[in-house]
């Protein structure tokens, strides 16, 4: 039997769908689309779409490498550890991210726990160069990738585990052999959404990195700055970024779905 809604639920609901979904097509509304292209690619937007996009693309790379062992861990380690390290993994997604920037530069600036070795042997420090873009993108899209895939590796049969063991296989033959396979779905859901996370990054990124021009100025930070100068560009830069959103969430839509049922 298919399941009814009552009316005063639906009216809620719809009340919610609306608060979500104006402010969207405000910002289509306002978009020249006889004109979006030369919106997209006047003043430097351009080479803040290919910083964005390059060093999206490395981050989730390197939230993959770190982010799947994790997930793992989280999965299969040992409780009293994992309850509390899971917090600290996850903290960032709820974090400020003007908090979260400030964290990096506690860690890689000049003076920072990390950055003052690094500084005093090479004379390099992290902060304001594009090498600080990933690394804040890396801090805020490594949450949602491990969150994913430690889910998806819970939900792996035990049976086949079982009978694996059985077998003789080592933990990391499990790991590889067994439950990569079968979880490239997850993995490939939780890189997904690492990566329009780091695409989208503006606070963290904008405290630890700043916003140079062709260095440092992403998408995000080029639709603040052309919302002063050149606010056409910035609906333009921003009806792009939503159409990449609505289409991220959609194309995930059953992977996510199942990634928080059990």
């Amino acid at each position: 039997m298919k399941r009814r809604v009552d009316k005063f639920s639906g009216s809620i609901a719809v009340l919610a769908s609306l608060v979500i979904a104006l402010p969207i097509f405000a910002i289509l509304q306002r978009v020249s689309w006889s004109h979006l292209f030369s919106g997209l690619t006047s003043n430097g937007s351009l080479s803040a779409i290919y910083l964005t996009l390059w060093s999206s693309l490395l981050t989730t790379i390197i939230c993959i490498f770190l982010g799947v062992p994790l997930g793992w861990y989280l999965a299969r380690g040992s409780e009293r550890f994992t309850k509390l390290l899971r917090p600290i993994v996850l903290a960032p997604i709820v974090l400020p991210p003007t908090v979260a920037g400030m964290a990096l530069l506690a860690l890689m600036g000049r003076h920072g726990l990390l950055g003052q070795f690094i500084y005093n042997a090479t004379g390099w420090a992290a902060p304001f160069t594009s090498i600080a873009v990933v690394l804040a993108g890396v801090f805020v899209g490594l949450p949602f990738l491990t969150l994913i895939v430690e889910s998806g590796f819970r939900k792996l049969s035990p049976e086949i585990e079982d009978a694996a063991i059985t077998d003789r296989a080592t933990n990391f033959h499990l790991f590889s052999l067994i439950a990569l396979p079968q979880s490239r779905s997850v993995i490939t859901t939780g890189a997904v959404l690492a990566w329009a996370r780091s695409v989208g990054e503006f606070g963290a990124t904008m405290m630890f990195a700043g916003s140079l021009p062709g260095t440092t100025q992403t998408w995000s930070m080029q639709v603040y700055q052309q919302m002063e100068s050149d606010p056409s560009s910035a609906y333009a830069l921003s009806a792009v970024m939503i159409f990449i959103a609505v289409a991220v969430i959609y194309s995930l839509r059953n992977q996510l779905r199942s990634a928080f049922t059990s």
